[in-house]
């Protein structure tokens, strides 16, 4: 029904991903597999209406509590996530990170701890540092770690992705329980940032925060998320969330429309929203199979290839997080060669603080999936030091 093959040019679209390269990499024109946005066009229910609302031909100053939005958003965590949401209970932002902004001065000053998993996004990273302050990482899945980092008493919020980015790691129900309980234990604040949420793969279930945490006076919780991610439209921005205090609630919305000027939302992004809740569940439900198998491809090329790299598809996300560590190769000297060999632009694990990895956006027509893993196989393969007998190395 849906045509994730074709290639859609993207050059000369103010795209950060095709056109905005040479800032990063310091070469244009660069096979692209970086910024976590896709090459395919959003679905045809979202697109179609767009055009609708477009051609009404008024775009005057919008209410997002007015209208279908709220409705919508109630009914996909129903129908999606047997999880029961609140409308009144939901806020609203012109990003996922923005809210993330607004949280972080609402329950933490200047110089307090924010814990976050490592590897971490480095949306994450800019934003707490940012404002001032202190990211304290724990690795995925280092449940004593987390606790040393929380029971710090300036460690005031603990920052999940969830799923989480860069690894496409889906947190168990259990393990999200054992987060509120050490969150609570220590008197730390939790924002869950969920906008990967929808791009779970079979065989994964995602517990909404929502859905764990309890809600009322003196709860200091925050779901932040979007559709955005997964239906492919980030540029028309948008975000909404759910806080667990009500009167965090309405100082969220009280910072947001006069500190920060939010009269009026995109009243495109609020049609985006609206028409993928409600129209756009079989689109997305090929693209995960279609990136499924494409992820499968990648299993296969780095097997081939790389036989030294143990790698599994991740259970969320079209990010292949890629562990090269296992060949000993200099992270520099990798990019070196992909910049300059290969001419592929892949992001260095050390953007998200764990150098020796890397992050492979395959949210994109298959053969230019290829391209780039067939890129990186190359590349790391010139680099890798031979094996010679006796179990020593010598220079590739």
């Amino acid at each position: 029904m849906f045509d994730f093959d074709r290639e859609i040019d993207r050059h000369g679209t103010w795209s950060v991903q095709w056109d905005g390269m040479g800032d990063r990499f310091g070469v244009p024109d660069l096979l692209p597999f970086t910024v976590s946005d896709m090459d395919f066009a959003s679905p045809p229910a979202v697109l179609d209406a767009l055009r609708e609302r477009v051609d009404h031909g008024v775009f005057g100053y919008t209410d997002w509590r007015l209208g279908e939005f709220r409705e919508a958003v109630r009914d996909w965590y129903a129908s999606r996530y047997g999880t029961a949401v609140d409308p009144e209970t939901m806020v609203y932002a012109p990003s996922v990170l923005s809210q993330l902004s607004q949280l972080l001065q609402m329950w933490t000053v200047p110089g307090d701890g924010v814990v976050v998993h490592t590897p971490t996004y480095d949306g994450f990273r800019k934003v707490v540092t940012g404002l001032g302050r202190e990211l304290r990482g724990v690795p995925v899945g280092d449940l004593d770690a987390l606790e040393r980092e929380l029971a710090r008493p300036d460690s005031r919020m603990l920052l999940l992705c969830s799923p989480h980015n860069p690894t496409g790691r889906v947190w168990r129900a259990d393990e999200l329980k054992e987060f509120a309980r050490l969150a609570e234990r220590h008197g730390a604040a939790v924002v869950s940032d969920e906008i990967h949420a929808d791009l779970t793969a079979a065989g994964h279930r995602h517990v909404p925060w929502a859905a764990i945490a309890e809600p009322g006076r003196g709860r200091r919780w925050a779901l932040i998320t979007s559709g955005t991610k997964a239906f492919n439209f980030p540029a028309l921005s948008g975000s909404y969330g759910f806080l667990g205090d009500p009167d965090e609630r309405v100082a969220f919305v009280r910072r947001m429309e006069t500190g920060e000027g939010l009269a009026s939302p995109a009243v495109l992004s609020l049609t985006a929203h609206i028409a993928a809740y409600r129209h756009g569940a079989p689109w997305l439900d090929a693209l995960r199979g279609y990136v499924a198998g494409t992820m499968a491809l990648v299993q296969e090329r780095l097997a081939a290839g790389l036989p030294d790299v143990d790698w599994s598809p991740p259970q969320a996300g079209y990010l292949a997080w890629i562990d090269l560590r296992p060949l000993g190769i200099e992270e520099s000297a990798l990019q070196e060669e992909l910049v300059t060999a290969e001419r592929v632009a892949i992001m260095p694990g050390g953007t998200y603080g764990t150098p020796g990895f890397v992050r492979l956006n395959v949210g994109c027509p298959r053969a230019k999936a290829e391209r780039g893993v067939d890129a990186l196989v190359r590349a790391a393969a010139r680099l890798t030091p031979r094996r010679i007998p006796g179990g020593g190395a010598s220079e590739a």
